[in-house]
């Protein structure tokens, strides 16, 4: 009796929980390419460098303070990856489940944040650099200009997990 029970409430949750919601319609890359380079698996991550003043936490005036902290529990993947959008190109609305740090090698690329309705642009060209924290942060990147834009990436993530999630269009941006 407990088991056509719980078959019963499990397909009624899941029937409600389909009519409840839309479709999630992801967006597509279109334009966009991208090519891994490297790929390497580390171990546990504990890397802490900083450059401050010695006085620096007790006055929290310094304007020219350096920190980074990279710390990670587990095995990690971490990738070198090399992508080009034509003109007009976009990856498509998503999410990562780790950070990358992003270089401008070619053109311009724009970044829309999924959070912001407000829609606004961030623009980046030849030699900026731009970091996606990852950890569910929706995002778009686009080449709005007229010529081919290129970005060198370093992307870590757990080990083994998938690397891009697409995302539905949050619906804002109106593009």
């Amino acid at each position: 009796m407990r088991r056509p029970m719980t078959t019963m409430l499990m397909g009624t949750a899941l029937t409600i929980a389909a009519s409840m919601g839309g479709p999630a319609l992801a967006t597509p890359a279109s334009g966009f390419v991208g090519t891994t380079l490297a790929v390497g698996r580390f171990q546990d991550i504990e890397a802490f460098n900083k450059l401050v003043p010695p006085d620096f936490w007790a006055t929290r005036e310094h304007r020219d303070v350096w920190l980074s902290w990279q710390r990670t529990h587990g095995d990690s993947d971490v990738y070198v990856q090399s992508n080009v959008w034509a003109p007009g190109g976009t990856t498509g609305w998503h999410t990562h489940p780790g950070h990358s740090l992003i270089i401008v090698t070619a053109g311009t690329v724009t970044t829309y944040e999924g959070h912001d309705s407000t829609c606004a642009p961030h623009t980046y060209t030849v030699g900026m650099g731009f970091v996606d924290p990852g950890g569910g942060h929706v995002h778009v990147i686009r080449n709005e200009g007229a010529v081919e834009a290129r970005t060198i990436t370093v992307q870590v993530i757990p080990a083994g997990a998938v690397r891009r999630v697409d995302a539905p269009d949050p619906g804002h941006c109106g593009f």
